[in-house]
């Protein structure tokens, strides 16, 4: 990385701890300015957090992969998710902020009543909580991790590749992603939900403003040729935006799909499986609040 680079870094951390700094104060006033931000955030904003927070390190990684194996159709893996982030802002908010909860466990004692309500409550603030939240948190430390090996295949903290950690060799990546996440939890801990979602936006527009430069500057490389370039060196099924419905892939980068297994993508997986910012209800919707 060049000093240009740094600067570039610098800024966007500094940036980010100014947002979280501005909000200071406004998030300490009370618990609901701090996890609803006083139940005044425009629906744009949380709408645009909630696609951010989904935009993480892995994402472009795992999107690369797909369409490589599966062209431009097999984004049917998560496209199908938007109906249920749809639904989540323009119908289940409104009803969510009605009802005047404060998380999603709180809504299963509000819906439901009683011991197994409860027990509800319970069991979901551990598998969502703790269980999902472990397993997403380590699948984008792994992203990331890769990534920085990547940018940095030298790396070193004083010295050596890696540091013992509890008895286990870490290796230099793997500390440093550790860092971010640190620093990610202070200036969340700092800015309460406003601050969070306007760094969301920030980080939103320099995600996506990189990844359109991105495909600007690779399409426009001479072993490429621009976007005409692309087509001919790929199979034309690989920019079909519909999945192959009850068809052979034939060698292809394509997605191919029974008519039931479209059927069950397009009208049962967005609601019957979980994931934040994409299922009607549950964690979207208490930031919606």
């Amino acid at each position: 990385m060049t000093l240009l680079d740094w600067l570039f870094v610098a800024a966007y951390l500094a940036l980010s701890f100014g947002i979280a700094g501005y909000y200071y104060q406004r998030a300490g006033e009370d618990t609901s300015e701090f996890f609803l931000s006083g139940r005044a955030m425009p629906w744009w904003l949380a709408g645009t957090s909630m696609v951010a927070t989904t935009f993480a390190v892995d994402t472009p990684l795992l999107v690369t992969e797909i369409v490589a194996q599966d062209g431009i159709a097999g984004n049917w893996l998560w496209w199908n998710a938007a109906i249920g982030g749809m639904l989540t802002v323009f119908f289940f908010a409104r009803l969510w902020r009605r009802s005047g909860v404060l998380t999603d466990v709180e809504f299963v004692e509000f819906r439901y009543s009683g011991r197994p309500a409860a027990w509800l409550r319970g069991l979901k603030a551990l598998f969502f909580g703790l269980l999902m939240n472990i397993l997403i948190i380590g699948w984008v430390s792994l992203a990331m991790e890769t990534v920085i090996n990547r940018l940095f295949p030298d790396l070193t903290l004083f010295g050596h590749a890696s540091v013992t950690v509890l008895g286990s060799d870490v290796s230099a990546a793997l500390v440093v992603t550790g860092g971010l996440i640190l620093l990610v939890a202070v200036y969340a801990l700092l800015s309460g939900l406003w601050g969070v979602m306007v760094t969301d936006l920030f980080q939103f527009v320099v995600a996506m403003g990189g990844t359109i430069a991105l495909a600007f500057f690779v399409l426009d490389r001479p072993e490429i040729g621009g976007v005409q370039g692309l087509r001919e060196q790929l199979p034309a099924e690989t920019f079909h935006l519909l999945p192959t419905i009850g068809g052979a892939a034939n060698g292809a980068a394509m997605f191919t799909l029974s008519v039931l297994s479209f059927a069950a993508y397009a009208g049962v997986q967005w609601w019957a499986s979980w994931y934040p910012g994409a299922e009607p209800g549950a964690a979207a919707t208490s930031r919606s609040a």
